[in-house]
């Protein structure tokens, strides 16, 4: 593991506590003697870590910010080339990209956990936190299958359910999802806290559920936001779009019921969506058509709840 923080410290911990061998390297020394302290085996010796998963022939995980990445994959690149190599980067694209240029011979998986807090550091990270949450792992046209399904068994084996998708669906998903509720957030909470003192005594539910992901730390949301971009300005352009017309309603006629309305929908979509009873599905891993077949399924909102030796078991609405 690459990266302590809550993500990277987190997958340690989870990894860990269903008996892999684990061990980790981050450039912050507090969270290697902080991980140390607490039994792992962890250091700010990049190169002595990488060399160990050449020698052992480890899965690297990546849980560094985008903006360390490519200094990190040379790294990858001269200690441990052709390793089998994911990350839990939010943005997929990107990483992609920095990967074929500067570490082509690794057997590369994207991946994301959909799971995380406002906190950071290894002291905020839970062997717990990926129970029941949405793990991308990106499946491209030249992905080794098999590579993929052992970055699948590790996201199953810590608690997540996987998504099969490509990078730039799972760009354009976050984007709607986690990207821009962090940039609305950020908006909210500046616009709230001009109102002073008063409108802080009387911010309550709406306003603190409203500005949570705006205490994460800002760096990291740059990162993701910024590293984006590309799936990010339609997304930020049907939003702008939609309060423009909301703004036009309002100043016209006093109504916001269309907005209103239609944001009460939405979240009803999501309620459905999590109440439908699923179908099962399996996929043969050897079949010719396994990455098609795999994708569809993670596009139509479907996950891979396990992998025996040949065939991924799964679900979808």
């Amino acid at each position: 593991m690459i990266g302590l923080g809550l993500i990277g410290g987190s997958v340690l911990r989870a990894a860990s506590a269903v008996g892999r061998k684990v061990w980790g390297a981050t450039a912050s020394e507090a969270d290697a003697a902080e991980a140390s302290a607490d039994g792992f085996a962890a250091s700010t010796d990049l190169d002595a870590a990488l060399r160990k998963a050449a020698e052992r022939d480890a899965i690297v995980v990546l849980a560094v910010p985008l903006t360390g990445l490519d200094e990190v994959l040379r790294k990858v690149a001269a200690c441990v080339p052709h390793c089998l190599l994911t990350d839990v980067t939010s943005v997929k694209s990107a990483v992609l990209s920095s990967v074929r240029r500067l570490a082509p011979e690794a057997r590369y998986v994207g991946g994301h956990p959909m799971a995380g807090t406002t906190e950071s550091g290894w002291r905020a990270g839970n062997a717990a936190l990926f129970g029941g949450a949405a793990w991308v792992a990106c499946l491209e046209d030249d992905t080794d299958l098999a590579a993929w399904a052992e970055v699948a068994r590790l996201a199953l084996d810590v608690g997540a359910h996987v998504v099969p998708l490509t990078a730039a669906a799972h760009d354009e998903a976050v984007a709607r999802v986690s990207h821009l509720p962090h940039l609305l957030a950020a908006v909210l909470a500046s616009v709230g806290s001009e109102g002073g003192p008063l409108a802080m005594a009387l911010a309550a539910g709406s306003y603190t559920d409203g500005t949570r992901v705006a205490g994460t730390r800002p760096e990291l949301v740059r990162a993701m936001t910024e590293g984006n971009r590309e799936a990010l300005l339609p997304v930020l352009d049907e939003a702008l779009g939609r309060l423009g017309a909301m703004r036009g309603s309002l100043a016209s006629t006093g109504g916001l019921a269309a907005t209103i309305n239609a944001g009460h929908q939405g979240a009803q979509t999501l309620a459905r969506a999590r109440e439908v009873t699923p179908a099962g599905v399996r996929v043969n891993l050897e079949a010719p058509d396994a990455r098609d077949g795999l994708r569809a399924l993670g596009e139509r909102g479907g996950r891979i709840t396990a992998i025996t030796d040949d065939t991924a078991i799964g679900e979808v609405a």
